[in-house]
């Protein structure tokens, strides 16, 4: 095998999965592999378990990523704690830290932690040695008023420690644009959608080849922080939350309130959940359970965040978005500890509580086309990828403005960190890099 120096290495780090892929000099891309149960995985899902084991007379913090930290959790033989999407808050100024047992951790510190996990199942082809290390990054991140400045000190700060300093930060639609343009045999004019967990992102690329060589110059780039997450949260606030007692009343010095909302609006977000049972909001809620006019409802809300139900109703939640992207109507199910909610979800409700989210992305690609300069005639074809492309009112909003016939796309998961990797060997790679 050739020195690791001659190979480029291609990061997607994302809110809900991550992939890596590897380039070599002769154009060959391949995705990084992980064995677990049997199955070879070129995903490692975004997710970190911590949990305690008795070492001596004292405890000690254990932490396992991706697949493992699903494992873990599942089988629940020690007390942990499982956070997922932590990504959402990479450019948060409000997120500084979460108490896991007797540690704290800042963003830096889950992240690392959630890369070193990589790397221990990655195997030795995972080589921050390697001769260009490309790492993607949202157009602009999750979260409200993100600061991207934030985002990339943790971000460099987090994959610095792991030896990753000499990494170029790059757009991830500009990636996914790489990996897309492989089999243009002409020059054209490309608009690329990367619809993730968190982040809705949109690059406007013009790509020619000349000697065999492939030239790309970005013409326009725009972002938003909504995408699949924020899908999955009008689910939870429509259909689970008010059978939690959301929009209930309680009793406080005399008068009766009603119980505040920012409790469902943290329960609906898939990473804050994550940290519910860490902060202060579980014991708020039992005060409130026992001041509430109806406080079953509100007990069950308790029972979801203490017992760690977060990933069940995700996968819930998940399963029921992707069923509506192909039948009219699907039937909602969650179960656990006591908890069962049930309810007949119809794609026309769907997309009508998702409607104002639609309309802002659709917002978003307009923006991309003014910064490139170009009208939608232009765009010669339109390269989606990621998950939420899937969903029938996103594909709408792109056949409306560009029809059907120009539209594409690849692997939901894999084209962007393969795009990464090609750019690694370029004779340019540092010419697409977002300036630190």
């Amino acid at each position: 095998m050739p020195q690791s120096h001659d190979f480029s290495i291609g990061i997607d780090f994302g809110t809900s999965n991550t992939v890596v892929a590897i380039a070599g000099p002769d154009g060959q891309v391949e995705a990084l592999t992980f064995e677990h149960g049997g199955e070879s995985l070129k995903v490692f899902v975004t997710a970190l378990c911590f949990w305690d084991e008795r070492h001596g007379n004292g405890l000690r913090t254990q932490v396992e990523g991706g697949p493992w930290a699903i494992e873990q959790f599942l089988e629940g033989l020690h007390a942990h704690r499982f956070i997922q999407s932590f990504k959402t808050f990479a450019a948060s100024p409000t997120f500084k830290e979460t108490r896991i047992f007797r540690e704290r951790y800042g963003f830096e510190d889950l992240l690392s932690a959630f890369l070193r996990t990589l790397v221990r199942h990655g195997g030795s082809r995972l080589d921050w040695g390697a001769r260009n290390v490309i790492i993607g990054r949202p157009v602009r991140f999750a979260g409200y008023n993100p600061d991207d400045a934030l985002a990339m000190q943790r971000y460099q700060a987090a994959f610095g420690r792991l030896g990753a300093e000499h990494a170029r930060y790059v757009y991830e639609p500009v990636g996914a644009a790489f990996f897309y343009a492989r089999q243009l045999d002409h020059d054209a004019t490309v608009l690329v959608a990367d619809f993730g967990g968190g982040t809705s992102d949109f690059s406007v690329m013009r790509f020619s080849k000349a000697g065999g060589v492939l030239r790309a110059e970005p013409l326009g780039h725009a972002g938003i922080g909504l995408a699949g997450d924020a899908f999955d949260y009008r689910i939870v606030d429509r259909v689970v939350s008010p059978r939690l007692g959301k929009g209930g009343l309680y009793r406080s010095m005399g008068k009766i309130l009603s119980i505040p909302n920012h409790y469902y609006a943290n329960f609906a977000r898939w990473n804050q959940l994550a940290m519910m049972k860490g902060s202060g909001d579980l014991k708020e809620l039992r005060e409130l359970a026992r001041a509430a006019l109806e406080p079953e409802p509100l007990e069950k809300f308790i029972d979801i965040i203490e017992y760690d139900l977060g990933f069940a109703l995700y996968r819930a939640v998940s399963s029921a978005k992707v069923a509506l992207s192909s039948e009219e109507e699907t039937d909602f199910r969650f179960q656990g500890e006591g908890v069962d909610i049930q309810a007949r979800i119809t794609r026309a409700e769907f997309e009508d509580w998702i409607a104002e989210d639609v309309a802002k992305i659709a917002g978003t690609v307009d923006e991309a086309l003014a910064k490139a300069n170009v009208g939608p005639e232009q765009i010669e074809r339109v390269f989606l990828t990621g998950g939420t492309s899937f969903v029938p009112a996103i594909r709408r909003l792109f056949v409306d403005r560009f029809g059907e016939t120009r539209l594409t796309s690849a692997d939901q998961f894999e084209s962007i960190a393969y795009g990464l990797a090609l750019m690694g060997q370029t004779e340019e790679p540092g010419r697409w890099a977002i300036a630190n």
